[in-house]
């Protein structure tokens, strides 16, 4: 397997346990070069991942010395994959949830379209929670108001494809995007920089707490946070509605043109190519 010069995988953890290892092995199988980054994780799964980036030259840890957020964590990777001259990158969670089969077709998207943000629209699965499903309905028709309209159909999921040059332009030097909130107001800042957004259907997996699933999300302190971000964004819209209805003016008239290329199903041997 070729890894990739342009484009890399950065995947943030914490504290994600036993199945860190298998999900991790996972991707490399995917695709290459990836960047795992942890969090300040206390539970020691980092320890085999060390281990296998010594003999594996497809997989880079970054240890960071204190927990930052999952914002943190990926910017963080970000900056390591910019400085070694990746212009890409496609996160996914470390949980096992996001389906690695599903990458070459993102990455392959991304790079006939280098300069959108490639976003993965959720097939959830039938043992999926109702409110997981339905929760994020508020999300999605608030995102909408601050970008005037459809565009990003699912702001919460996090497996999506960045160019890093605008997502590190728009987000290194802020305070805020460093958890939970990363996800959401990343992709609205890119799309308020004229960053065109593609979506893209991507099965999802749910693990239960008996099957290993791991979730970090603090009910009151993260939804506190969501809802501060959502305030920001649909006030920070206001001051740009003559740009965003140029913006999406120009995705309009791209729209029909990366619809008929994104439609065309996947060589399914074209899997593992690089």
């Amino acid at each position: 397997m070729t890894p990739s010069t342009t484009h890399a995988i950065i995947v943030p953890s914490y504290n994600t346990g036993p199945r860190l290892l298998p999900v991790i092995m996972e991707v490399l199988a995917y695709w290459q070069p990836v960047i795992l980054v942890i969090d300040g994780s206390t539970d020691g799964s980092e320890r085999p991942l060390l281990e296998l980036a010594d003999r594996e030259p497809g997989l880079s840890v970054l240890v960071q010395p204190h927990n930052g957020g999952k914002g943190a964590a990926v910017l963080a990777g970000a900056r390591w994959a910019q400085q070694r001259g990746f212009t890409h990158a496609l996160t996914m969670d470390a949980d096992g949830q996001h389906v690695a089969a599903a990458i070459a077709r993102f990455m392959e998207v991304s790079q006939r379209h280098p300069g959108a943000l490639v976003l993965g629209r959720p097939e959830f699965p039938d043992n999926t929670p109702a409110e997981r499903r339905h929760g994020r309905k508020i999300s999605i028709g608030l995102v909408r108001c601050a970008l005037l309209g459809a565009g990003i159909d699912d702001p919460l999921f996090g497996f999506r494809v960045y160019p890093l040059e605008p997502l590190l332009a728009e987000l290194e030097s802020r305070r805020t995007a460093r958890r939970y909130d990363f996800d959401t107001e990343a992709a609205v800042r890119l799309c308020w920089r004229g960053v065109r957004p593609i979506n893209l259907p991507a099965p999802v997996r749910y693990f239960s707490r008996a099957e290993g699933g791991v979730s970090h999300f603090h009910y009151v302190r993260d939804n506190l946070t969501l809802a501060g971000m959502h305030i920001r964004l649909v006030t920070g819209m206001l001051a740009r509605i003559p740009q965003l209805r140029r913006h999406r003016r120009q995705w309009r008239a791209e729209q029909s043109i990366t619809n008929g290329e994104v439609a065309t199903p996947p060589d399914p041997a074209a899997a593992h190519a690089r």
